[in-house]
């Protein structure tokens, strides 16, 4: 949050008296930039107007400090003891940007879209790394799916071209909290599907909204569509976030709970979880055993920064380098062969 520029928003919201805010102090601030981030990835260009439709500022009430009824209703007890994860071969957070996107309205019932089924070709790794590691025996090349996660902060982005430099896969930025959109994300979302990557989109979730407002949010976001990949809900600890709130290990669960059970009854898929080291440590150990983990491992190989916790995918770099995009961008991987990843894909797509 800028300091300087919040007491003359506040001003002059009190003098026209009809300034509301959806998330805070920081939402007077709509057009300017604040320090909700989800993306670590800056820009080298201007960042391309997106075709993301009319565009509106949206007015909220303030988000409540204790939980809504339906959330403390739908975690009434403990969490139930979760079943195994469907077992994979066994085999880093979700960058932040510097500024946190205006909020814009989307439609209220995204069209669900549909495209041609068949298995796709899978393009073999020709990343290149700015920081390169050495991982040891086991090493990001061994795996044969590659794939891609991309903000607003990526820019236009040549998604044929990226494509056949091995990025098979793509989890593009939708939204964060209870009311932002990426302004990159409709334009993502249709190109990528046009080249032809599986393509799915990811929620930053956001301490000091409440849970069910940001399923909502997403869901009214982001289309159902049946060949996309799992939602995903990116749970980190952000120090660059206006919100400073860090819940206790079980409230943390509690409104993740919330928030997947409301993305899966819509989207018919269990969504898939991304996280950081330090959150895990603090929440996620033990936890969620039944739901697919993406993780953040930019130094070490997954199983030496979460022994024992089964993973979907592996985000290993932050700074990749590949033709169709400008600048860095992050790269992953799939925990499979050829032959799993379209075996997967069957059982998440339809």
């Amino acid at each position: 949050m800028r300091s300087s520029a919040v007491p003359a928003l506040l001003l002059a919201c009190l003098t026209l008296s009809g300034c509301t805010s959806s998330s805070g102090p920081e939402s007077l601030m709509a057009g300017l930039p604040s320090r909700e981030v989800t993306n670590s990835t800056t820009p080298v260009a201007p960042i391309p107007v997106a075709d993301v439709g009319e565009r509106m500022a949206i007015a909220m009430p303030p988000a409540p400090v204790s939980p809504p009824a339906q959330e403390v209703a739908a975690l009434a007890g403990p969490i139930p003891k979760p079943q195994a994860f469907a077992p994979m071969p066994t085999m880093v957070g979700m960058p932040v940007p510097i500024e946190r996107p205006v909020a814009f309205l989307a439609p209220e019932n995204p069209t669900a879209e549909r495209g041609p089924r068949g298995r796709a070709q899978v393009y073999r790794h020709r990343f290149r790394d700015a920081k390169p590691i050495n991982f040891g025996r086991v090493t990001p090349k061994d795996y044969a799916v590659h794939g891609v996660d991309v903000s607003r902060w990526q820019g236009e982005i040549d998604w044929a071209k990226l494509r056949t430099q091995g990025a098979n896969f793509a989890y593009i930025k939708a939204t964060d909290g209870g009311d932002h959109l990426d302004p990159m994300f409709k334009t993502n979302w249709r190109r990528a599907k046009e080249a032809g990557l599986k393509r799915g989109a990811y929620h930053f979730f956001y301490w000091c909204r409440v849970a069910s407002e940001q399923a909502e949010w997403f869901i009214r976001n982001v289309p159902r569509d049946p060949d996309a990949l799992p939602p995903v809900i990116d749970v980190e600890w952000n120090g660059d976030s206006s919100c400073k709130r860090r819940p206790s290990r079980e409230r943390v669960l509690e409104k993740m709970q919330v928030f997947m059970d409301m993305l899966e009854k819509h989207y018919g898929k269990r969504p898939v979880i991304y996280t950081a080291p330090d959150f895990y440590k603090d929440n996620l150990q033990g936890a969620f055993t039944n739901y697919p983990f993406w993780l953040r491992a930019v130094a070490q190989h997954p199983s030496k920064v979460y022994p024992g916790r089964k993973w979907l995918f592996w985000q290993y770099s932050g700074s990749g380098l590949s033709h169709g995009v400008d600048g860095k961008i992050d790269l992953n991987v799939f925990n499979g062969s050829e032959e799993n990843w379209h075996r997967w894909l069957g059982r998440v797509t339809s």
